[in-house]
Order: C-alpha cells, then structure tokens, then sequence
C-alpha cells in the first residue's frame, strides 16, 4: 500500500528548467514543464509502484500565519508587484498540466493558506507507510522516519540519479542525528526561503549544536546556564538570535495538521474512453509524455 506524494510545484520547476524550451505546442507554446513533469511522474510511479498517490499543490506559497510570525520569510522571491517570481513561460503551463492531471484520474490537493509542504507533511503523519516524497526541496528531510517508512525520492541530481533519503542518509549527509534535520536546518537557515539562520552560526556550528540538543529551547537555555557542551561564541551567538530561536521553529517546521478533506487517494482506475487524454495530447504535441504516463499505470 504505498503512498507516492509529489511535491509538485518543485517538479514542474526542475522539469521546465530541465527540458529543453524548443518542446512546444503545435500552436508554438513552450510545453517543456508539463512534458518534463509527465515523464518524471511516469518514472516515479513505474519504479515505486505505488497503490496511492497525491500530486501536492501550494495553496499559499506565503502561509499568512508564517509572514505574520516573519515577514522576510520567502520575501526574497517576491516581484516588483508583490507575486512569486516565474519564468514568463512557466506559468501559462500550469493551468494545462493540472488539467491533464485531472484528466488523468491523479488525485491533487492544495489547502488554503498552507504550503504543499505542510499538505505532504500532514499525509506523512497520517497515512500508513512505506510513504515516497519525491521533491528537490531538502526541507522535507525532517519528515524521514524509518519507523514508519517514510522516505524521501530527493530529485537535486535528476530523477536518473536520485537519492532515497532516510535518516541514515541524513545522518551520513550531514553527521547530525537523522531525525533533526530541521533543528540542523533552523539554526543554519535556508537562503531560498529567506530564513537568515542563527546569525554567526555557519553549518559547521549547526551541526555541533544538533548533535547536543534536539530542540532549540534547549540549546538557547543550555547557552543561558553557560554549558560547556557550547563553546563560548557558540553561547553567545545563540543568546543574541534569542528572538530569532523563538519564532524560527514554527517557520520551519512543517505542519502536521492540516485538514485534509475526505478523498480518494486511490490510484486512477483506466476511464472507459482516453479521448480526453488524447485530445490534451494532439492539442499541445505532448506526444510520448502521455503515452509514457499512460503505460506507468498500466493502462
């Protein structure tokens, strides 16, 4: 009974700068991001063989509750207007490819005013494992848990070179304990999502304090009482990022309660007529793409 959840926002992205921007429509519009998603989504299910599956979607990519907590947070991918930095290419894309989705049968889901990563983090909590989270996001890395087989299909390197992350991985990657990648990460930051981390402290310094503690208030008390599992700059830094280290786990940290509606997350049973799909596919030359997705669920 696996669960495949896909972190879809990060495949269409990697797709549409991973495929070549000459795959277009017969109308001559760019096809690259729904062609690349496809494929990756074919591959993925034809090697996890899934028995469920949830294409992810931001429903806020700027969760009111986290920029209220951090304003900066995810600020930096901010336009002059105030809307998500995109390829001029890609966003026209994205109404198409969740429209082939649906087309498909694959079950979507985004919730207002949470990130598709909170969606993912609440399916990982709730449902039965073996659960695949396939993204190039390594956020999700805090969600690996060996006892519920929960791992990560991490896609930095390409789907043909993927890494199957778990807490070993975590552990060897980082030489932190496996389960506190996002305590490594609160005190590191995170560029992408404009979290400056705890300032002075670098990765190298993360890690020492992740290997002592497990969470941040302990580490800041620890600070506070001058444990000499911290060297003195260590203390220091972390007593000066005292505000910072009360908001920060909240920002990181997925969350684990969002209301999923009653849905079927069953894979797509083959509908009596592909002409649909087939239209999608003649209308934007999506070609093998489709026949490929097609194939993967063994239609």
């Amino acid at each position: 009974m696996t669960l495949l959840l896909l972190d879809s926002a990060s495949l269409w992205y990697r797709a549409y700068f991973g495929m070549p921007d000459t795959l277009v429509s017969p109308e001559g519009m760019p096809v690259n991001a729904i062609r690349g998603f496809l494929d990756m989504t074919s591959r993925l299910i034809t090697q996890y063989q899934p028995s469920r599956l949830v294409a992810c979607l931001e429903g806020d990519w700027r969760p009111s509750w986290r920029v209220e907590l951090f304003p900066e947070y995810k600020a930096n991918r901010l336009d002059d207007e105030g809307d998500e930095e995109e390829p001029d290419t890609l966003g026209p894309q994205i109404p198409i490819l969740l429209d082939v989705l649906e087309a498909f049968g694959i079950p979507m889901l985004g919730v207002d005013d949470y990130e598709a990563d909170d969606i993912m983090a609440t399916f990982a909590t709730k449902e039965r494992g073996p659960i695949f989270v396939a993204t190039g996001d390594r956020d999700l890395f805090q969600l690996v848990d060996d006892k519920r087989r929960v791992k990560i299909v991490y896609l930095a390197k390409g789907i043909s070179n993927h890494d199957l992350v778990d807490r070993a991985w975590v552990a060897e990657r980082y030489q932190i304990p496996g389960d506190r990648y996002a305590l490594f990460a609160m005190i590191r930051g995170d560029a992408s999502d404009g979290l400056p981390g705890v300032r002075g402290i670098g990765e190298k310094g993360a890690a020492i304090i992740a290997n002592q503690f497990t969470t941040l208030n302990e580490a800041l008390d620890a600070a506070k009482s001058g444990d000499e599992r911290l060297t003195p700059l260590l203390r220091k830094k972390l007593i000066e990022g005292e505000d910072y280290c009360k908001i920060v786990p909240k920002l990181v940290h997925c969350a684990l309660d969002v209301a999923i509606p009653n849905m079927s997350i069953n894979m797509p049973k083959k509908p009596i007529s592909l002409d649909e799909i087939y239209q999608y596919k003649n209308d934007y030359g999506l070609g093998a793409s489709i026949d490929r997705m097609i194939s993967a669920l063994g239609w």
